[in-house]
């Protein structure tokens, strides 16, 4: 497995334009105590990185006394991952529909991240040290200054049986895009889709000859995520 990007924080280190003054806190060159987040860039990871970074998140997280209640159990995490190192194998050397089905433990493992991500944002205290204990790194807050615009250009394609791909225009300063899907105009959602390419959101398993709503969102920015795009509709094949 890849080794991972290097994490920041240790003391007078400089990351963009933020100076580390102390575990605790965050300094600009200004002076200006700033507010943690959770980088949520891991979905760019290769599948490689992405299961090393799963299990460095599994062996740093659970049994932290910073994090006594994740949204997410162990078990379920390393279940997960387990299942996507499975599929990983099995796509190296087997068709489209391996493909498709590592492609959907990609995307449950990094709902789970998701969901443990925004947890530790609230239960690190604002806390360096404590943020990255949790196995999670610290986004840039040049990144986050203000709220992402919403998506535009939502373009719907069949990428296959069962398959659709959904593209928007590239949106500022985001680094995850999340897309969802309903069958039934919009009444109901399936669970989202995470994906750091805003030209390849991939909604697989879906019934052929149902028309599919879709939208998309950006992920980061000062308020987390941008509104969701315009719906748009496409039938699977």
């Amino acid at each position: 497995m890849s080794p991972l990007p290097p994490r920041y924080g240790a003391p007078s280190s400089i990351y963009g334009k933020i100076r580390y003054a102390s575990a605790a806190s965050i300094v600009t060159h200004g002076g200006k105590i700033v507010t943690l987040h959770v980088s949520l860039a891991f979905a760019s990871l290769s599948d490689a990185d992405l299961d090393s970074f799963a299990e460095t998140v599994s062996g740093q997280l659970f049994g932290n006394a910073a994090y006594p209640t994740p949204p997410v159990i162990k078990a379920d995490l390393d279940d997960a991952n387990g299942e996507f190192t499975a599929k990983i194998a099995a796509a190296a050397t087997g068709g489209p529909a391996d493909t498709a089905a590592k492609n959907n433990a990609r995307q449950t493992l990094i709902g789970l991240l998701r969901q443990l991500a925004n947890y530790v944002e609230g239960a690190c205290g604002n806390n360096m040290e404590t943020l990255l204990g949790s196995g999670f790194l610290a986004a840039s807050t040049d990144r986050r200054s203000q709220p992402l615009e919403k998506p535009t250009g939502l373009v719907i394609k069949n990428g296959g049986d069962g398959v659709l791909i959904a593209k928007v225009n590239p949106v500022k300063n985001s680094r995850m895009y999340e897309g969802r899907a309903s069958a039934d105009g919009g009444a109901t959602w399936q669970p989202g889709v995470f994906t750091g390419d805003s030209q390849h959101i991939a909604f697989s398993g879906l019934t052929p000859g149902v028309e599919y709503t879709i939208q998309v969102r950006a992920l980061g920015g000062s308020t987390g995520q941008s509104d969701w795009s315009d719906t748009s509709k496409h039938r699977s094949l």
